[in-house]
C-alpha cells in the first residue's frame, strides 16, 4: 500500500513540473498553489522514506540476530 501512494506521490510531483515547465507566462496564484501542493507531497513522502528505511533497519537487525 505504501509503495502505491509513494509511487502516486511522485507522478504528482512530475505532473507539477511539466505543469511549470509548459507555462510560457505562470499564472502567480496557480503557480503558488501548486508549490503549496508539492511541498505537501514532499512532506508526505518523506515521512514514508523514513517509514520504509526503519521497516528495512528492522528487518536488517531480524537478520543479524539470527
Amino acid at each position: 500500500m505504501k509503495e502505491k501512494n509513494l509511487n502516486q506521490s511522485l507522478k504528482k510531483l512530475s505532473l507539477i513540473a511539466e505543469w511549470f515547465e509548459k507555462q510560457e507566462e505562470v499564472d502567480v496564484e496557480e503557480g503558488l498553489n501548486k508549490v503549496k501542493e508539492a511541498a505537501e507531497i514532499i512532506k508526505a513522502a518523506k515521512k514514508q522514506f523514513k517509514e520504509i528505511e526503519n521497516e528495512f533497519e528492522e528487518i536488517k537487525k531480524e537478520i543479524e540476530n539470527d
